[in-house]
């Protein structure tokens, strides 16, 4: 009888030890595989801006990789903002650098005191009456929060450049690798950025 206890002593023993052996394999297991990023996973440094869709403002995609090798200026903009006379100086911009490569992006936002309150059709003619618009105004978007769209969910996402989108107006440059590099602001005039697109521009 005692010998049939000592057996089973041995026996639970022997188990508990290969229990506890099996449970720091696993444990190593899946700290070596925290270790190595998925296949599928990108860091931000991997994404540019060509790995974004949007829309225009019809509703139709636009693949931002349409515009690789160009210099990209993205602006989040409204129509009833103390800021919204610089779609002027963006024109203007547009009109003096479009043929060295310089796309001007709007994407308007009702986001801030709801000073873009208009329909993407009224929005379209109001840039074009006002302001002479030329460069694409896309579909009215969120650009902050958890519904905005992945394109500002990117720009805003290393807070070292300045976090989430302040106010209408903050501007986004792009250069032609699809390399996000600058980031001003809404009282940073069309004007007063000039200098550093061209310095983009004339980068290889």
């Amino acid at each position: 009888m005692k010998s049939h206890i000592k057996f089973l002593s041995l026996a639970a023993f022997l188990g508990l030890l290969i229990s506890l052996s099996l449970h720091r394999v696993n444990a190593s297991e899946k700290k070596d595989s925290a270790k190595q990023p998925s296949s599928t996973q990108t860091t931000s440094s991997e994404v540019s801006l060509y790995d974004f869709k949007v829309q225009d403002s019809r509703g139709k995609p636009v693949a931002l990789a349409d515009y690789k090798g160009k210099v990209v200026l993205i602006v989040n903009v409204a129509s009833k903002c103390g800021f919204t006379n610089q779609y002027e100086g963006l024109q203007k911009l547009f009109e003096t650098y479009e043929k060295q490569g310089l796309v001007i992006l709007g994407f308007p936002s009702n986001q801030f005191l709801s000073q873009e309150p208009g329909s993407n059709e009224e929005i379209q003619k109001f840039c074009k009456l006002n302001y002479g618009v030329k460069f694409p105004v896309l579909a009215k978007v969120d650009v902050n929060g958890q519904d905005a769209i992945p394109l500002f969910k990117w720009l805003t996402s290393d807070k070292k450049l300045g976090g989430r989108v302040t106010c209408n107006f903050n501007k986004f440059l792009i250069d032609r690798s699809g390399k996000f590099i600058q980031r001003f602001g809404s009282s940073d005039t069309p004007a007063e950025i000039e200098k550093d697109i061209v310095k983009v521009l004339e980068s290889k």
